[in-house]
């Protein structure tokens, strides 16, 4: 997908997000969807809410880093009917014992972005990990 121009991107991610509905684990399969994009260092500040793209400049603009993947991710599952009783929350969070700052979506009771290319229950995030900031994502839907 990342490959293509704006209006294929546009119609794959579309019709990626219709599979959804339907698929036995639509945050794996979510993951698994942008686990290709090639990353950059720094997207956008993820400090700043107002500096977020919205789903569809994401797409359009097409350059993800490790921020901008979880807001991705986010932003495909929000758009779902399956999970749009959800809560969807962005914390930014640090790793006293690693020293590792983590970029996580909480998802209902699932964290992604604690284990790489899966999601966890919110039971198996470390006492270590200390979320510094954290944001409420507005339902798209």
């Amino acid at each position: 997908m990342f490959d293509k121009d704006f209006d294929s991107r546009l119609a794959t991610w579309a019709k990626f997000r219709e599979t959804l509905e339907t698929t036995k684990d639509p945050i794996q399969d979510t993951i698994d969807f942008f686990n290709p994009a090639p990353l950059v260092n720094i997207q956008t500040d993820p400090y700043t809410p107002s500096s977020w793209p919205d789903p569809w400049e994401l797409i359009k603009e097409n350059t993800y880093c490790s921020f901008v993947k979880i807001l991705a991710i986010c932003y495909t599952l929000q758009l779902t009917e399956v999970l749009s009783v959800e809560d969807f929350e962005i914390h930014i969070t640090h790793d006293n014992k690693k020293s590792s700052t983590y970029y996580l979506l909480y998802v209902g009771d699932r964290v992604v972005g604690f284990k790489e290319n899966t999601h966890v229950s919110k039971k198996d995030i470390p006492n270590s990990l200390i979320s510094h900031h954290e944001f409420s994502m507005p339902r798209l839907n």
